[in-house]
């Protein structure tokens, strides 16, 4: 259940900590928070790293028209947030030895507003990030030609994502490389 994976979660910040308390409201009233049926859903994410370059890649988004990290829906059945990440990584990058970095936790929560599309109304995504990391940076493909990839540094990429949140995961990547 994506319960255990917040509730020990140590939250940083206002918005965060509102975010994680939202989380787990969700985790906790709906038998099935990752339906993708609901207004309100988990989805589960990756920052994937090359540590040893200090480099970040980064997604292009056509629905959200942003580059952001790799992650998504998860698939009928599938609950652990870890193995969503690692699946969606998978498929998005092409990338076949993804491990988690530094370790298996969760380095940040973010609750995420989707413009509607695709049939879909406008919806959130409750989104649950981990790093990920490769030691074959070379080796990553887009998964269709509008999915274009991008090896960042850091400020690269904090540039390219603007105000999103997901400046906030980068940051949290930079402290681990220096």
């Amino acid at each position: 259940m994506s319960s255990r994976w917040i509730a020990g979660y140590a939250a940083q910040g206002e918005t965060e900590i509102a975010d994680a308390m939202r989380m787990r409201r969700l985790a906790e009233s709906e038998p099935d928070p990752w339906a993708r049926s609901l207004p309100v859903h988990f989805t589960a994410s990756a920052l994937v790293v090359h540590p040893e370059s200090a480099r970040v890649l980064l997604r292009w988004h056509q629905r959200q028209g942003r580059w952001l990290q790799v992650g998504g829906h998860a698939d009928p059945g599938e609950t652990d947030p870890l193995r969503i990440a690692l699946r969606e990584a998978r498929e998005e990058t092409g990338l076949t030895d993804l491990v988690p970095w530094p370790d298996v936790g969760l380095k940040h929560v973010a609750m995420c507003s989707v413009a509607p599309g695709k049939g879909e109304p406008a919806h959130e995504h409750a989104d649950l990030r981990f790093f990920l990391a490769t030691s074959d940076p070379g080796a990553a493909r887009p998964e269709s030609p509008d999915a274009a990839l991008r090896w960042l540094t850091v400020p690269e990429a904090r540039a390219l994502v603007g105000d999103n949140n997901v400046r906030y995961t980068l940051d949290r990547a930079s402290k681990l490389f220096s």
